[in-house]
């Protein structure tokens, strides 16, 4: 009975691709065995035919596949908020975020909705940093640095989260429904630390 509650739930998951011909593919077909949720594609007109392999998919699952296309590499920030937009305007009830590379694995997306559903979270984040989590074929450099960077804006923003720079998340609608998407500029590490943070001040 609780499962069927939490797949009613109506939910997106944003993929913004550049250049991710190899892992498209298998990527939705594991999102996709999930059963739960919706994927939209922003793509940042692939040179190697990503947008190509996401209209096919598009037409091979219609009811669960959407695609967006952008001119050129306008950045992960900006596809994440025209994800957010879309799912908005599209009534999404939860909105998920993930890389396409399989850097976040798709099997923790019921975990996230769940999370949603049942603990009442308005935002949900998949840690690199807890004790199960990690960071495959990182150099010791870029993890570091990922952990400076976390620390770093921890201490400057009074924010109790160990990892303010991941990109794994889920949130509840009424969370996206206050963020300011017409006023967020950063990017990079620093789009996902201040949608944290704003998420953190707007449940204040």
């Amino acid at each position: 009975m609780r499962r069927d509650k939490v797949r009613r739930m109506k939910t997106l998951v944003i993929v913004p691709t550049y250049n991710e011909a190899d892992n498209l593919r298998p990527l939705v077909k594991e999102i996709l065995r999930l059963s739960e949720f919706n994927i939209l594609v922003v793509d940042d007109n692939s040179p190697d035919g990503t947008g190509e392999i996401a209209e096919e998919l598009k037409a091979e699952h219609p009811e669960h596949v959407y695609v967006l296309h952008r001119p050129g590499k306008l950045g992960l920030a900006s596809a994440y908020i025209t994800g957010f937009r879309f799912a908005l305007a599209m009534n999404y009830d939860v909105v998920c975020q993930m890389d396409a590379d399989f850097s976040h694995s798709p099997d923790y997306l019921p975990t996230f909705l769940k999370m949603v559903r049942y603990a009442h979270a308005d935002v949900v984040i998949g840690s690199r940093y807890t004790e199960d989590g990690e960071t495959k074929n990182w150099p010791r450099l870029r993890r570091w640095m990922s952990q400076g960077g976390s620390l770093y804006a921890r201490l400057v923003l009074g924010m109790d989260l160990r990892d303010l720079t991941g990109g794994f998340k889920a949130f509840h609608r009424r969370a996206l429904e206050k963020l300011p998407l017409d006023k967020i500029q950063a990017t990079g590490y620093a789009f996902q630390v201040e949608v944290n943070y704003l998420c953190h001040k707007g449940s204040g």
